[in-house]
């Protein structure tokens, strides 16, 4: 009788030549989708984000196991972003250096198939998309503790750019150093949000250092690495490409810490079936103003999943709304809703519908 592992193993090397056979077919399907999309439109964008939300959210309900529905999201996002790179790689911005988690975003969406390019401010990232240096940029936009990014939400009130798609990435904050332990830590750098999200536990655990604020988690990594006596708030990623050591694990606050980002496009993004709109509203500064402005959100049955006040820089105490819908803008009620903000709104500005983050 023969050995039930080598049996086993039999049965490995069959399916993995029908996964082979079957993958290059997928990618010869998908080559050819280009060509016809390109002959009946030689400037379609071949990335469509929400062609892919749907195809992930199918295979992840119809995952019968052992694989987590995660794991199956992740190995068709890789296989997804092969093919797509056979039409045409794409080139993708992030808030840089390398070991960001920007850069961790834009590979979880992405795919390990595309270039990605490191800007040091978000403001060089929206410029590089809107002169076409580059695809697509990666910004993030909204934490779950210390919520927005200022310098996110005032480049899009200027751009001329689309919201083509979001990530949601939990985040996890390490102390990383060169030194052996906390005691000889006299600087800690991290971005500013970062900082602030582990302020209680580096007050705690390192009284004596002084905390710095920097453009990134990879540039706080960066220093850590080059400086004597200095440590970092960042990720595993970090850690491995400045080759740093771990000091401490999960320093947060509060455990379940999660950062939105954005992707910035030219691109107007089809209905998925699952999708949010972003806008830009702001109203006259008078009693009941902000209540009538939303009115139209509750006479179409509309839910909003977040607001968030920022100054307009235009005069003193006036203020922008930005505002996320559930739903897409060619949905009947987000659409009537929107058509009549737009006309009683002091300024409006409608970001893009794109496909929800989470899948």
């Amino acid at each position: 009788m023969d050995d039930p592992l080598i049996q086993a193993r039999s049965e490995i090397d069959r399916i993995d030549q029908q996964l082979l056979t079957l993958l290059n077919q997928r990618a010869a399907c998908a080559q050819q989708i280009g060509g016809l999309k390109r002959a009946a439109d030689p400037d379609v964008p071949l990335y469509r984000p929400e062609r892919e939300a749907q195809v992930l959210r199918n295979l992840v309900q119809q995952n019968p196991g052992p694989l987590d529905s995660d794991t199956v999201a992740w190995l068709f996002r890789e296989v997804m972003s092969a093919c797509l790179a056979l039409e045409k790689p794409l080139t993708v911005a992030f808030l840089g250096p390398t070991g960001t988690y920007t850069e961790a975003a834009a590979r979880q969406h992405f795919g390990h198939a595309v270039t990605l390019q490191p800007y040091t401010q978000i403001a060089e990232i929206f410029r590089a998309v809107e002169v076409q240096e580059v695809d697509y940029g990666v910004v993030p936009v909204e934490n779950s503790t210390e919520g927005a990014v200022s310098q996110t939400l005032d480049c899009l009130v200027q751009t001329s750019l689309l919201i083509c798609a979001e990530v949601m990435l939990p985040i996890q904050h390490q102390l990383l150093s060169q030194v052996q332990s906390l005691e000889q830590v006299q600087t800690v750098y991290g971005h500013q949000q970062a900082l602030a999200q582990c302020h209680h536990w580096l007050n705690q655990h390192l009284p004596q250092a002084v905390c710095v604020a920097v453009d990134s988690s990879g540039a706080a990594a960066r220093q850590a690495a080059e400086q004597a006596h200095a440590a970092a708030v960042a990720g595993h990623e970090a850690a491995s490409h400045y080759q740093l050591q771990t000091l401490a694990h999960a320093i947060a606050d509060i455990a379940d810490n999660s950062t939105r980002f954005v992707v910035l496009g030219e691109q107007q993004v089809a209905p998925s079936g699952q999708d949010r709109t972003s806008l830009i509203l702001s109203t006259q500064n008078q009693p009941g103003g902000l209540h009538q402005l939303l009115m139209p959100f509750v006479e179409h049955q509309i839910s909003m999943s977040r607001i968030e006040s920022r100054p307009s820089r235009q005069s003193r105490w006036d203020y922008l709304f930005f505002v996320d819908l559930l739903g897409h803008q060619q949905d009947a009620g987000v659409a009537a809703a929107l058509a009549a903000l737009s006309q009683q709104a002091c300024f409006y500005k409608l970001l893009g519908s794109y496909p929800y983050g989470k899948i």
